[in-house]
C-alpha cells in the first residue's frame, strides 16, 4: 500500500488487523440490467441456495422477481473478513453469485510518455502469426525428459534474481533511442 510519495507499507491478509464482521447474509443495494455489467468486472462465481427453511421463501421471491424483470441484484457480502460486491442472477433453483472487481481509477498520462509509447507501438507493429510463438516450458520439459532418459544428472534451475522496479519513462526513452540507433546503423549500411 502506498500512502505518501516514497513511503510504503507491506501487509498481508494473514496479519491484517482489519476484520469486517460477517452477518451471513447478502445485503442487496440495487437492481441493474445484466448487460450493463462489463465482463471485465466478473471475478469469482458461487452457486447460492438458501440455508435451511428460514429464508427459503424470501430467497425464491427475490430469485423469481429478478428473473421476471431480467435484472441482476447488486449487493455486498463478507467472505474471509473482507467485503465484496456481488452480482446475483437466477440460475435454476438457486442464484449465481459473482463477486465483482472494484473499478480502477483513471491515471493521468503525461503527453510525452504517451507519445513515446505510441512510437514504440508503431515501430513494433506487425501481424498476428501464431507460429512465431514457442512454448518455452514445453521445450524445456522435453529437454529435461531426454536428459533423464539418457541417465544424465538433472540439476535444479538457478534461482532468478528478483525483478528490478524500473521507471517506465526511462525505459521508453531507451527503447526509442535503441530503435533510432539501430535504424541509423541500417541506413548507413545501405548503398
Amino acid at each position: 500500500m502506498k500512502w505518501e510519495r516514497g513511503n510504503t507499507s507491506r501487509s498481508s491478509p494473514k496479519n491484517s488487523k482489519i476484520a469486517i464482521e460477517s452477518k451471513r447474509t447478502i445485503e442487496i443495494d440495487e437492481f441493474v440490467p445484466k448487460k450493463e455489467i462489463d465482463e471485465l468486472y466478473l471475478n469469482s462465481p458461487y452457486y447460492l441456495v438458501p440455508d435451511g427453511d428460514v429464508g427459503q421463501q424470501a430467497f425464491a421471491v427475490i430469485r423469481e422477481a429478478i428473473r421476471k424483470e431480467g435484472m441482476v441484484a447488486l449487493g455486498r457480502v463478507v467472505f474471509t473478513s473482507r467485503e465484496h460486491v456481488i452480482a446475483l442472477e437466477p440460475r435454476g433453483k438457486g442464484l449465481l453469485g459473482v463477486t465483482l472487481r472494484y473499478d480502477i481509477p483513471d491515471e493521468k498520462i503525461p503527453k510525452d510518455m504517451l507519445e513515446l509509447a505510441s512510437h514504440i507501438v508503431e515501430t513494433k507493429s506487425g501481424h498476428f502469426q501464431p507460429e512465431q510463438f514457442e512454448d518455452q516450458y514445453e521445450d524445456a520439459l522435453k529437454e529435461l525428459l531426454k536428459k533423464k532418459q539418457a541417465g544424465e544428472k538433472i540439476e535444479a534451475p538457478k534461482e532468478r534474481a528478483s525483478a528490478k522496479v524500473i521507471n517506465l519513462m526511462d525505459a521508453l526513452r531507451r527503447s526509442v533511442e535503441t530503435e533510432r540507433g539501430g535504424s541509423a546503423k541500417r541506413q548507413a549500411r545501405r548503398p
